[in-house]
């Protein structure tokens, strides 16, 4: 698939400004539903208004301000919900999720958990698992082969990385996690981080702080 049959649908949602992402094929109107932060009648409103059909939703990491529409997306358009397999404890418990704390009480269960190195072929697209612990231990990063298009969650930021002060956090696995898993890629990829502007490997290896 050539890059001008995909094309990326940005909502920022929610009370933290939380990147979700529409990954489209744009041949089919197939959709990947990445990280539904919050308001599920917005995620409904741009898949209605751009006809889209949504196939899955993938989930960068447990976190609250990720996943709080994830239940309600899946119960509208019968798709399953992805994650890696450690994070499981995060997804499905409030207080590791951090939603207890803003006053709401997320549970989600994921209906297929991945790991580092799965090939996930959806909506036309191929797309390999990176397990980037750190930010959370299961946080996971999604690799659009074909595309050199990486979605970044909160592991890898424009000029920044994710906070590791999170239970299960660690800031010394995320610093290696950005080196070993994400500098790799080829320069050109663009990433979509899980909040703020977009970016590209090559400038964070010139000007991201934590990437020298």
């Amino acid at each position: 698939m050539d890059e001008n049959k995909i094309r990326i649908i940005t909502k920022v949602l929610g009370s933290v400004s939380t990147n979700c992402y529409f990954i489209v094929n744009v041949s089919t109107k197939d959709t990947i539903i990445i990280d539904p932060a919050d308001s599920p009648a917005t995620i409904k409103s741009v898949i209605s208004e751009n006809g889209l059909k949504p196939q899955a939703i993938l989930l960068t990491h447990g976190h609250f301000d990720h996943i709080l529409a994830a239940n309600q997306i899946k119960e509208k358009f019968n798709i399953p919900v992805i994650a890696c397999d450690k994070e499981k404890n995060i997804i499905e418990n409030s207080s590791f999720n951090l939603s207890s704390s803003f006053g709401a009480n997320v549970q989600l269960k994921a209906d297929e958990y991945v790991q580092d190195g799965t090939l996930l072929n959806i909506a036309g697209f191929s797309i390999k698992v990176i397990h980037t612990p750190g930010h959370t231990e299961g946080s996971v990063c999604y690799y659009f082969l074909n595309e050199d298009i990486l979605i970044s969650g909160d592991t890898l930021f424009n000029e920044s990385v994710g906070r590791s002060d999170f239970p299960t956090g660690s800031a010394s696995q995320l610093i290696r996690s950005v080196k070993e898993k994400l500098l790799i890629l080829p320069g050109k990829t663009i990433v979509y981080p899980g909040h703020g502007d977009s970016t590209t490997i090559e400038y964070e290896k010139k000007y991201n702080p934590f990437c020298q």
